[in-house]
């Protein structure tokens, strides 16, 4: 049960009128004869804590004399008999089994270690190593380090001391002199000195840790995992960055750890098996509640898909509810999204992967351009490697010195040699940023039917000077006022969302604090999230926080989110998304995940173009031109942080030929 003074976080609570002679009776029965009754020992099981199953364990001894825990094993099957008979463990003997298992006969299993020595509280390693030593009569530290090498061993053997400092004062001049440290013995050494890394993250309290990654932001440009994955490699990386995430949030590790345990083909039913059990009367509701913030669907509904029969029953109790229908929203994950924001106020320089070329000669390229173009076949080789490696600035060069030099028009020339995929990346490369999204915009409204995706994904994304070049290109272009025909192809609260955002007119000051916390009222109150306290009509209000998210600066509005988590307990993202729907839900959370880290929004964008069967090359390539020169590299690694994958690794597996060769000269190179 929880500390005295916290909250209870589990699913799986003390049965009221526990009575283990009753219990042990019931599942004696329920095991007595011809077959066994399933049902009636996972309901029973599952609704017990744990220091009740281990009471229930001890009156079976008495009643019967015989051991519950061998006779489950000989009663049940599979994967449901290895969880039910995990649940039956104290936690320490149930880590303490886990790891036997995990160094047992040939080969480690590596992300078991990880996942448990990374995870546990210093009393929880205590109770483990006590645990391991009576279960089996071996010292775990000699069968770790017998077992493993390196310094992936080392850092298991500072984490199996159960020594990390658990004082919350922290002191903002070792904060400072920690984050140096880390920066002098990896980014700035020739090679890494592990060494540091090991005392700092093996040793440092959660609390100091968390404001050294936030000052490390600051004074590197880049997450402490980033940095990890740069410099260290193999099991070792892997339990650094465990570390970290832990130290972050707990729950937010488990939940990751729960998603990859069932995403994709085969489910890794250990691990599934292993996070249930073990955090069922810890955090389970964090978890749930981060899980589906994060992969936007609920640990019950996707355990739900991919397990079944008795197994599938037993997970689903010991998850305790599905989120998806609850409509609540737990401390864990808004923490979590708060804690996020506030890097965003030190969030790196935005940069890009395409630059301009040295030496630059805008007449040799032209004349490159045109020898692969001229004659039979075409060397779309050389066109990737000229306009893939010039920036925006230097292609108008181009053009020009192209009509100058041949009197023929370079676009033209270039969509009659081209084809397909490849045509549309190159001839989009030669527009301006304006002319690329004027015309991108143009497409989704013309004809029949609108891709409202396309109009938010831009809308919802440019700042001021890019709307207003935008509005100049399309009246150039088409003759039309793009707000005319956003106004006559949307309608009702998406139409005043898109025509707000054509006028440019965002703020561009700082934060302003007293406005952010009435914002964040207003935020609120139209969420349904607080007591409407003024006089407003519920129009009145949803005009007001329609002109909060499409007009105040960025800096400002994450303030209004971060005082929206401290008002309302409630991550904004998530309030919009339970209470809004369509297009007007949608558009507003463009906003806010932009306003959030604008290069993680395009990196989900991009994740979700690959994704699955087939590739929406559109949004692939219209991403890949318009933020090139902007922000790509900063979207390549978030797109490793969010999904464990390069951008480079996923386009080389995704598309082919000679657009995939031009696609990775714009990614710029392998994370």
């Amino acid at each position: 049960m929880a500390p005295k003074g916290k909250v209870y976080r589990g699913s799986v609570k003390d049965f009221q009128g526990f009575d283990a002679s009753q219990d042990a009776e019931a599942l004696y029965n329920a095991m007595k004869g011809f077959g066994s009754d399933k049902e009636a020992i996972l309901d029973l099981i599952t609704s017990r804590s744990n220091k009740q199953r281990v009471e229930i364990c001890q009156a079976y001894k008495s009643q019967y004399g015989k051991d519950l825990i061998a006779d489950l094993k000989y009663e049940l099957t599979g994967k449901f008999e290895r969880l039910i008979v995990s649940l039956m463990r104290p936690p320490a003997y149930s880590d303490a089994k886990e790891i036997k298992d995990a160094i047992a006969g040939i080969g480690t299993d590596e992300k078991c270690l990880i996942e448990i020595l990374a995870s546990r509280t210093n009393q929880e390693i205590h109770d483990l190593v006590a645990a391991y030593k009576d279960a089996y009569e071996r010292d775990l530290e000699a069968d770790i380090v017998g077992d493993t090498s390196g310094h992936f061993k080392k850092m298991l053997v500072v984490l199996l001391q159960g020594s990390r400092e658990e004082d919350d004062v922290v002191s903002e001049d070792l904060v400072e002199q920690d984050a140096k440290d880390l920066l002098e013995a990896g980014e700035q050494k020739w090679g890494t000195d592990e060494a540091q890394f090991i005392y700092i993250l093996g040793r440092r309290s959660k609390q100091h840790l968390r404001l050294v990654f936030d000052e490390y932001l600051k004074i590197s440009g880049k997450p402490i995992e980033r940095s990890i994955r740069g410099e260290l490699s193999g099991d070792f990386e892997k339990l650094m960055l465990a570390v970290v995430k832990c130290v972050r949030s707990t729950a937010e590790y488990f939940a990751e750890r729960l998603y990859k345990a069932m995403k994709g083909l085969g489910t890794r039913d250990n691990t599934l098996i292993r996070i249930m059990v073990s955090r069922s009367e810890i955090d389970m509701l964090d978890i749930r509640e981060v899980f589906r913030t994060k992969y936007e669907k609920s640990l019950y509904n996707m355990i739900k898909e991919d397990t079944s029969g008795e197994y599938k029953k037993a997970l689903l109790k010991l998850c305790g509810g599905d989120d998806d229908a609850a409509g609540e929203f737990f401390p864990e994950a808004a923490q979590v999204a708060y804690r996020m924001w506030q890097n965003f106020s030190v969030y790196p320089q935005l940069r890009g992967t395409v630059h301009p070329a040295g030496s630059f000669n805008d007449d040799g390229d032209a004349q490159v351009l045109r020898k692969a173009m001229k004659g039979l076949g075409t060397d779309e080789g050389a066109i990737i490697d000229v306009l893939t490696q010039r920036s925006n600035a230097q292609r108008q060069q181009i053009l020009k010195a192209y009509k100058a030099h041949y009197g023929r028009d370079l676009m033209a020339d270039l969509k009659s040699e081209l084809s397909g995929s490849l045509a549309k990346l190159i001839l989009g490369l030669m527009l301006t940023p304006a002319q690329y999204d004027a015309k991108q915009l143009r497409k989704a409204v013309e004809g029949a039917g609108t891709d409202e995706s396309v109009l938010i994904e831009i809308m919802a994304t440019r700042n001021n000077q890019e709307i207003a070049a935008i509005n100049e290109a399309y009246q150039e272009a088409y003759h039309k006022r793009l707000e005319d025909d956003l106004s006559s192809d949307t309608s009702g609260h998406f139409k005043r969302i898109l025509v707000s955002l054509a006028l440019g007119n965002r703020d561009e000051g700082p934060e302003n604090l007293t406005q952010a916390h009435e914002d964040a009222k207003v935020v609120a109150e139209t969420l349904k999230l607080a007591d409407v306290s003024s006089n407003d009509s519920s129009d009145s209000l949803e005009t007001r926080f329609l002109s909060i998210l499409c007009t105040r600066s960025y800096p400002h509005l994450r303030r209004v989110f971060q005082e929206f988590i401290k008002m309302t307990n409630h991550d904004v993202e998530h309030a919009i998304r339970k209470r809004m729907s369509g297009d007007v839900r949608d558009a507003f959370l463009a906003i806010v995940r932009s306003v959030k880290n604008k290069p993680a929004f395009f990196a989900d964008k991009l994740y979700k173009s690959m994704k699955g069967a087939g590739t929406d090359e559109r949004t692939l390539t219209r991403i890949m031109i318009s933020r090139s020169e902007i922000d790509l590299l900063n979207i390549r690694g978030e797109f490793i942080d969010l999904f464990d994958k390069s951008l480079h690794h996923m386009i080389e597996k995704d598309t082919s030929g000679d657009y995939c060769k031009a696609l990775l000269a714009l990614c710029g190179g392998e994370d």
